[in-house]
């Protein structure tokens, strides 16, 4: 998640000032599996559902909160009450299709540009020196001056790195039913599967960043245990719009017109989000130094 970071500054626009932070600019880029976009269908949900992080569901969605329990007497509480509720909404949402994991994710050729990163479709599309999708991002104004775009080779360099974005849903009939619980006045219900659905998203995109890891030839950095990945125990990063290191949803257009995202079933709306609702996307650095920072 994008949302947790440290380090912190005031916005710098590349307007204001692109001077680049420390970050190195020499790490050598990746080679992928393929230039451009891929779908994925098929997946099955059980593969999804060890990406799913317990604390995020069982604290941050569903309130089940420690209060004053002890840490034992806490985790007697969670397998007692909260995990039967976890597997049965597993259960039931691959017995009634009520979660149908989609991705479309892809590599592209790119360089950074000051505060930008210009990427383009393929090899050749860069190459030609055909016209780049450009993403602008923030600037930090103290500490580091850290820059998502820093974590990419400079165009002055005349080398190409590597960026990834991915996009991932769980599918229509979700929102659907959060809808039909909602209305039929069953807010535990609700409760607990908007929250399930929600954070089965976060875990498909959890699910496809390692995969990304992995066809990058990175993931062989990454922690051993599902608690330590999600505290960003691998190389690179993932940063998603609307999050403090990129909070600018309209960049989120650039993304729509590399990825295609309507052969998943998604679209962005007027103010930018991604519907249908349990859908979410983000930019993939591979840069070793690449970590969750803030803007402020």
């Amino acid at each position: 998640r994008a949302a947790q970071a440290a380090g912190a500054g005031k916005i710098v626009t590349a307007e204001a000032g692109s001077a680049r932070s420390d970050v190195r600019r020499d790490v050598p880029a990746p080679q992928p599996p393929f230039w451009g976009s891929r779908v994925v269908r098929g997946l099955p949900l059980r593969d999804i559902y060890p990406f799913v992080n317990e604390v995020a569901l069982f604290r941050g969605q569903w309130q089940y909160q420690k209060g004053q329990r002890s840490d034992r007497e806490y985790e007697a509480f969670v397998d007692q009450e909260v995990r039967p509720v976890f597997r049965r909404w597993q259960e039931r949402a691959i017995a009634e299709q009520l979660l149908v994991p989609q991705v479309v994710y892809g590599y592209f050729p790119c360089q950074s540009e000051g505060n930008d990163l210009l990427v383009w479709r393929d090899m050749s599309d860069a190459a030609a020196a055909g016209v780049p999708v450009r993403f602008q991002f923030p600037r930090q104004a103290g500490g580091r001056r850290l820059c998502i775009a820093d974590f990419f080779r400079d165009r002055e360099s005349a080398e190409f790195d590597t960026v990834a974005f991915t996009l991932v849903t769980m599918g229509p009939r979700a929102t659907e039913f959060a809808q039909e619980l909602f209305r039929a006045n069953e807010y535990r219900e609700y409760l607990h599967f908007h929250g399930f659905a929600v954070e089965c998203a976060e875990a498909l995109a959890e699910f496809t960043h390692r995969r990304v890891r992995e066809e990058l030839g990175i993931a062989g950095d990454d922690a051993p245990t599902m608690r330590e990945i999600f505290a960003q125990g691998y190389r690179g990063s993932r940063y998603s719009f609307g999050y403090p290191a990129c909070p600018d949803l309209e960049q989120q257009k650039g993304i729509a017109e590399l990825l295609d995202p309507s052969r998943i079933g998604v679209e962005l709306s007027e103010t930018f989000q991604w519907h249908p609702e349990q859908s979410t996307s983000a930019i993939v650095a591979h840069h070793p130094e690449a970590r969750y920072f803030v803007i402020r």
